[in-house]
């Protein structure tokens, strides 16, 4: 992977460029750079929740996760790399298996909230749904695998599996939606 920075503070940035893991640079706007930090933002929400306790199982795929998305942003940061595949996709799917064995059927909408672990996995949800979006957006304009796209996709289910987990984990359940709620 391209080269590390031994001095934050470059200065390089200051015309509006920055750059990639390949050496060149581009404009801090561009569908890359975007992609990028949503990535990251995503990453950082996810390094919040992990402060919150959390059962074992929960952390340790969270934190695997964590090491994906670095790879992940490796691999939209260096045109052409490839990091993500099949492997990570079928590791998702597992958990999204395993995890939503272990919860009741939905049959109302839930609204984000709960304990704040839960409501901290919404708030990853919307971040990877704009991590999302700016992958696909990405994709239409510049060269790039399918793979990251669908590892955000899939994600985003299961950070909204994990955040009713949590709110199991911590004693209560779902905040549903009262379509019927009236304003007084």
């Amino acid at each position: 992977m391209g080269h590390r920075l031994s001095k934050i503070a470059t200065r390089t940035g200051d015309d509006g460029t920055t750059g990639l893991g390949d050496g060149s640079r581009v404009r801090k706007d561009d569908a890359r750079i975007a992609a990028m930090g949503d990535v990251d933002e995503l990453n950082s929400n996810l390094g919040v929740l992990l402060t919150e306790p959390l059962p074992e199982d929960v952390r340790d795929a969270l934190t695997a996760i964590q090491h994906d998305l670095f790879d992940l942003g490796g691999e939209i940061c260096i045109p052409g790399h490839v990091v993500i595949g099949d492997a990570h996709l079928a590791r998702l799917d597992g958990w999204l298996a395993h995890y939503n064995a272990t919860l009741p059927p939905l049959k109302e909408f839930i609204l984000p909230g709960g304990s704040r672990a839960a409501a901290l996995a919404h708030v990853c949800r919307t971040v990877c749904r704009r991590a999302e979006r700016a992958i696909v957006t990405l994709g239409l304009a510049q060269s790039l695998a399918d793979a990251p796209r669908r590892y955000v996709n899939r994600l985003s289910d299961l950070l909204f599996v994990l955040a009713r987990v949590l709110n199991r984990a911590d004693g209560g359940s779902d905040v549903l939606w009262q379509p019927e709620r009236r304003v007084q």
